[in-house]
């Protein structure tokens, strides 16, 4: 077992204890119940595929889905934007009918601040109250949290990209994971940027979404043959990075890996260009904001800074489903700026509508509905504005391996200038998704 698996099975653990003395035994009791009475109604709907019955989160009109936001704290510059996202296509479902053009969709949302323990009493508030999870925002946080959803036999989707959500029955991952982030982006460095001789490091969060990234970051040096000289850690909630940076200068770093999100960008980049350290900076997509290439940081970004994600440039109408969320955007939340987190909170509610759809054509809405329903999917489409994810069982899921290679420019609408589209190293493809 790896020190990354271990580390993880020792969080589940801990996380496992912390939601059981959350939930209590009066939420088992109920959730135990519920279940129960759900298994015994689905199994009438499923046979014939009619009219879904009432279940836990479906009142035979509505679907109530629930969502761990984080809408506080340093995380909701991601958190904000990312909720609008999800709920304009929601609400662009229900203006059109609903769900099967009849049951409409309620969201029943959380705030948890991007904090295990908080999530894990949110979690617990709502559990009994939805028929699924349409997002749980950040890889500590699923990962404190899904100890709980496999008890609870309840899907979420994982507004998160760890690859060990590809293999997890509860959950519903979309888009390439965090670790085909690094892989593609240190490819395309030393292919068109660099050389595997430099001296190539990675930064990150002390926590599991670093710990994906620092992943990514070994399994791309030994496939192309690179040495990690340096790879300095910090906390989400530090604002003072001298140490790091330190740490990469003396090491001599050309080139920088970053696994953090945008709440670390201009405090850690501050530092660098105060220090006059300039590598070249590749990072994945949650450090970025559009707001940033409008600060005095922006002549630093421009020259050094680059951006490993996935999709069209905002505004490309040759992906079919741009001009569609663009529209949602105006109609829904005028006051939303352009915003790539805007954008993954709309396709994260396409997956879910996917899957509802289905669970509501094969006429069963339960938890184990849920799941058959999701299984039964051969693909997740997202009109172009994500790559396709080949579904089916978790064994058989297969996620995008290519991604979106941006350099910063604050002419453009969230700030970044598409390099190229649809990068897909070999690297990225002979990477096999973890199991526990």
């Amino acid at each position: 077992m790896t020190m990354r698996k271990l580390s993880r099975l020792l969080a589940l653990l801990l996380a496992l204890a912390m939601l059981a003395a959350a939930c209590g035994r009066d939420d088992d009791d109920d959730g135990g119940s519920a279940q129960t009475e759900d298994t015994s109604e689905d199994d009438a709907a499923s046979e014939g595929g009619g009219e879904p019955a009432e279940t836990a989160g479906f009142d035979g009109t509505t679907i109530t889905l629930g969502s761990l936001a984080t809408l506080t704290d340093r995380v909701a510059i991601i958190g904000v934007p990312l909720q609008n996202g999800m709920m304009s296509y929601f609400n662009r479902v229900n203006d059109e009918g609903g769900i099967a053009g009849k049951y409409k969709i309620e969201v029943l949302t959380e705030d948890t601040k991007y904090d295990a323990p908080t999530a894990a009493q949110a979690y617990a508030g709502l559990k009994d109250r939805v028929v699924m999870f349409a997002q749980i925002l950040g890889t500590p946080v699923v990962n404190a949290v899904l100890p709980q959803l496999k008890a609870d036999n309840i899907v979420a989707q994982p507004a998160t990209l760890d690859a060990f959500w590809v293999r997890e029955q509860n959950l519903l991952p979309i888009g390439a994971p965090y670790q085909i982030q690094v892989i593609n982006g240190m490819d395309w460095y030393i292919n068109e940027k660099g050389s595997a001789d430099d001296t190539i490091c990675w930064v990150g969060t002390d926590d599991p979404y670093g710990e994906a990234g620092l992943e990514g970051m070994e399994f791309a040096a030994e496939e192309l043959g690179f040495e990690i000289a340096a790879q300095p850690t910090f906390a989400t909630t530090d604002t003072e990075f001298t140490a790091p940076i330190n740490q990469l200068k003396s090491a001599g770093c050309q080139a920088v890996f970053g696994t953090f999100t945008a709440a670390s960008l201009t405090g850690l980049l501050g530092a660098a260009a105060q220090q006059g350290f300039a590598p070249v900076w590749i990072t994945q997509s949650p450090s970025w904001l559009s707001v940033f290439a409008g600060t005095a940081l922006k002549d630093y970004l421009e020259a050094n800074y680059y951006v490993v994600s996935e999709g069209p440039a905002w505004g490309d109408e040759s992906a079919p489903g741009m001009a569609e969320m663009i529209e949602d955007l105006e109609k829904y939340f005028p006051d939303q700026a352009p915003d790539q987190y805007y954008a993954f909170g709309y396709v994260e509610a396409r997956a879910v509508v996917q899957v509802l759809e289905k669970a509501v054509e094969m006429g069963d809405l339960s938890r184990e509905g849920i799941i058959e329903a999701m299984n039964s999917l051969e693909a997740l489409d997202f009109a172009g504005l994500l790559g396709e994810y080949s579904y089916g069982p978790p064994e058989d899921r297969n996620p995008p391996r290519a991604n979106t290679i941006s350099k910063i420019n604050s002419t453009m609408p969230v700030g970044l200038e598409l390099i190229v589209e649809g990068y897909e190293s070999d690297a990225a493809k002979a990477y096999e998704f973890p199991t526990e």
